[in-house]
């Protein structure tokens, strides 16, 4: 076989390994997440408490819903109302892709915040929304399980208290995995993004 035609083989072999490893590359990188990445880091979702028709749902009732789950409580004066109205947002912006989603509204005031004090609640924002209760011990079993953190502040002359929580919206994928983390800080735009990654069939892995 003449010298040239070798070298032609040759390059031609080299080119299909590189097209073949670009290939396998592009394959292997994970999807162009805007919100933070904590695939692998945080454990699947798992829980046992009391929804918002004082019913016992576990984790396992939401399987194949993409869930974003928020811990925050019903007399909350900032942050949970201004999340639940951002998350609304979103989900509107989704249109139908949004029927494939649930918020998950954990309740770190349990005391007050009845099944149907958190329905009431949680569905004046949006019907993806479920309110969820328990025990406190059950409360406080989740936030450790995904490194939330409440605190109840002492009360005031009229008995009222507020209760300080971090502001973590963790999302996880239809299977249950934990796959990204938001706050109420991110843009719409961003949640909009990954959610619709999720969501959508075969965009996500």
């Amino acid at each position: 076989m003449k010298l040239s035609r070798l070298v032609h083989l040759a390059g031609l072999s080299i080119l299909l390994i590189a097209t073949l490893l670009l290939v396998a590359c592009h394959q292997d990188q994970p999807p162009p997440w805007q919100l933070s990445d904590i695939s692998g880091h945080m454990p699947d979702l798992s829980f046992q408490l009391t929804d918002d028709q004082g019913k016992t749902v576990t984790a396992a009732d939401y399987r194949g819903k993409v869930v974003l789950l928020y811990f925050g409580y019903t007399h909350c004066p900032d942050v949970c109302p201004l999340t639940l109205a951002h998350l609304h947002v979103v989900m509107q912006r989704l249109g139908k892709l949004s029927d494939g989603a649930r918020i998950l509204f954990v309740s770190v005031d349990p005391t007050r915040d009845t099944p149907a004090v958190m329905h009431n609640y949680v569905t004046a924002f949006d019907p993806h929304a479920v309110g969820l209760t328990g025990s406190p011990s059950d409360i406080e079993a989740l936030s450790k399980r995904y490194r939330a953190a409440f605190t109840r502040e002492p009360g005031n002359a009229n008995g009222g208290y507020e209760v300080s929580h971090s502001s973590g919206i963790y999302i996880f994928d239809g299977n249950g995995n934990a796959r990204l983390l938001a706050t109420p800080a991110d843009p719409q735009d961003k949640l909009v993004h990954d959610l619709h990654l999720l969501l959508s069939p075969g965009d996500a892995t």
